[in-house]
């Protein structure tokens, strides 16, 4: 997007997704997380920070692993990423204070501007213009 910026990138990390798990990269921007798998182009996963609802650190069946949880308007998802070693931690801590810094001041990675327009409703608007239509009767009729 224009305005983002990518901070970190991890590899080795896996998703934890119907039963099993896919080896991928792990992307962290000023606007969203991101993450896809290294054998499949189409098997990914984009989290703006809008979206995210919370993130943690709890145990799952393959360990602990790094949990990111969506809000309920943007489908209420429940991501697991396992990632190996004290990099858990570190992920972690830098996704939580981007996801605080975001709440405080959010940034949706794109730029508006707004030209100040000094017309009056009356030059803007445009007229109704009715539609010269006529019905024919064809002797048919509809059963």
């Amino acid at each position: 997007m224009p305005k983002e910026e990518i901070f970190s990138r991890y590899t080795g990390i896996w998703n934890l997704s119907a039963e099993q798990g896919n080896l991928g990269s792990f992307f962290v921007t000023n606007v969203r997380v991101v993450w896809f798998a290294q054998l499949s182009e189409n098997f990914n996963v984009s989290i703006p920070w809008v979206q995210m609802r919370c993130v943690r650190i709890r145990d799952s069946k393959y360990g602990m692993a790094l949990v990111i949880e969506t809000s309920e308007h943007s489908g209420g998802y429940v991501l697991g990423f396992k990632i190996d070693g004290e990099q858990i931690e570190k992920i972690y801590n830098e996704i939580n204070k981007l996801f605080q810094t975001f709440v405080e001041n959010p940034n949706f990675g794109v730029e508006c501007t707004f030209e100040e327009a000094e017309k009056n409703i009356e030059e803007v608007t445009i007229p109704r213009v009715e539609d010269d239509i006529s019905v024919i009767q064809t002797g048919y009729e509809h059963t």
